[in-house]
């Protein structure tokens, strides 16, 4: 599998390599990453023909952003994709920096936010982006975190906010602006509701179908084919459990994982040493033979982090491994598990 390959990003007439560059542990979400760790990664990425970068405002609140910009604007403009999110907006921390709290993120700067999904708030997100990047252009927005585990039972009164929101985000990209829109994706349930309710170019989902977890197929990948709506998957190690391994501290879901999951880990684990095929391999191969995703875009934190994703894309894989997986109840019975045509 050749990481630079391209495909179409559904409807959009964009496309995309099958390995982009996540730009959240840039922000400093599980440790702490300096600033010339920060530039070697992205150096590497960039060096190695990486072409794809996504980055939020939330990630290190505002850090991960300057970072990328910091690289990307020194760059000709139209050899990248650049994709960052839309739904928070920052003002500065009004106290002491050594008090503030940036929970979840270890690290990090000292800007707080509150949620805007109106025209008005997905306007202010988008300028405050660019000038943190020290871009002019984002070529895709992502609606951020609209999801219960952030909004609980204002989800609905946040949906109805963002319906101007919606109609902002398709002046941007009738106008040229912008190249698509989608929505970032942790809840799964979402995602029909985003469906019934707004026309989506795509959806970034964190978290499911990775090797661990392939319930969009059921009916959420359907719905997509239907619209022609594209998926990017931005968490194929969930979270770190399949990178790490099987190891008492390794993290599904963003948590420290439990026995069950550490229990499946380990058996897809052994499936992939009788064939030789590292976990991270698999792992990341995996969602690219769904023909909706587009892409993959692993977080990484140094540059050998970069290299190993591009090796781990490269390292072939027989078909009898997938099968392996299947016959033992590890993966879904229909997931695909050859390169679409």
């Amino acid at each position: 599998m050749n990481p630079l390959d391209k495909r179409f990003l559904g409807k959009t007439g964009i496309k995309l390599p099958l390995l982009g560059f996540g730009g959240a542990p840039l922000g400093e979400l599980f440790k702490k990453v300096s600033l010339p760790q920060a530039e070697e990664a992205l150096k590497q990425a960039y060096d190695n023909g990486v072409r794809y970068y996504d980055t939020a405002p939330f990630y290190g609140h505002g850090l991960s952003e300057h970072r990328l910009g910091q690289m990307l604007h020194q760059k000709i403009r139209s050899e990248f994709i650049l994709s960052s999110k839309v739904g928070r907006v920052y003002s500065p921390f009004n106290g002491n920096p050594s008090d503030f709290n940036g929970s979840p993120w270890i690290g990090g700067l000292p800007f707080q936010c509150y949620f805007d999904y109106s025209s008005e708030g997905l306007e202010r997100s988008y300028i405050d982006s660019t000038l943190r990047l020290g871009l002019n252009q984002i070529d895709l927005l992502i609606i951020h975190d609209l999801d219960h585990g952030y909004h609980g039972n204002k989800v609905k009164q946040k949906l109805k906010e963002l319906e101007s929101g919606i109609e902002w985000l398709k002046k941007m990209k009738t106008s040229g602006l912008i190249k698509g829109f989608g929505v970032g994706i942790n809840d799964m349930q979402m995602i029909p509701i985003f469906i019934q309710h707004f026309d989506i170019d795509f959806f970034l989902v964190a978290m499911p179908y990775t090797l661990l977890d392939q319930s969009p197929l059921e009916k959420v990948f359907p719905a997509c084919k239907k619209l022609e709506i594209g998926i990017i998957i931005g968490s194929p190690y969930a979270s770190g459990i399949l990178a790490a391994g099987s190891n008492y501290e390794s993290t599904y879901d963003y948590a420290p994982a439990n026995n069950e999951i550490l229990k499946k880990v380990s058996s897809i684990e052994a499936i992939c040493r009788k064939y030789d095929v590292p976990l991270k391999a698999a792992s990341l191969q995996f969602p690219l033979f769904h023909p909706l995703v587009t892409s993959i875009i692993p977080g990484v934190i140094d540059k050998v982090q970069v290299l190993e994703n591009i090796q781990m894309i490269k390292h072939s894989i027989p078909l009898e491994l997938w099968l392996d997986l299947k016959n033992n109840g590890l993966m879904h019975p229909e997931a695909p598990v050859t390169l679409p045509v």
